[in-house]
């Protein structure tokens, strides 16, 4: 394969995982939590990448895109480790709750609470035993080796 076609199944991939992480929340009406939101723009830096090698830029923007995708690997491997609790993720968005002591009695009866949160802990959608998380991992490291691959070809 060419390091053009290399840099357009990577571009091409990362524009297709955000665009069905679009459509799980606008068609499917699965709410991104914060770390779902963090791991939608490293995709969106390798689309942006991906155009400029592919409209003639240099080479070696090419080793920025498989950065790109590895970040983004890399947020989904601690995604998914905070939603399987392997170790524990950032407390804003997690289910540590607040300290309960610290309320009074009207707090604590108010059945008012904030709307559409999404907690990073739960797993909100699965496949095959992985979360959403997971899968953008897994293609997410595909993506890093196509990157690298375009990046050691000349385009």
């Amino acid at each position: 394969m060419t390091g053009k076609t290399l840099t357009s199944l990577a571009t091409l991939g990362s524009a297709a995982l955000l665009l069905g992480a679009f459509g799980f929340q606008h068609l499917g009406g699965y709410a991104p939590c914060q770390m779902c939101l963090w791991q939608r723009w490293p995709h969106a830096v390798a689309v942006l990448i991906g155009a400029i090698v592919l409209l003639g830029g240099l080479r070696v923007l090419a080793w920025f895109g498989a950065l790109a995708a590895a970040v983004t690997a890399l947020i989904g491997v601690f995604h998914a480790g905070v939603e399987w609790d392997w170790w524990p993720g950032p407390s804003s968005c997690t289910g540590g709750g607040m300290d309960l002591g610290s309320l009074d009695g009207g707090s604590l009866l108010s059945i008012e609470g904030p709307s559409g949160l999404v907690m990073c802990d739960e797993v909100v959608w699965q496949f095959l035993g992985l979360s959403m998380a997971g899968w953008n991992a897994i293609f997410s490291f595909i993506l890093v080796g196509l990157w690298v691959a375009a990046a050691r070809k000349a385009v």
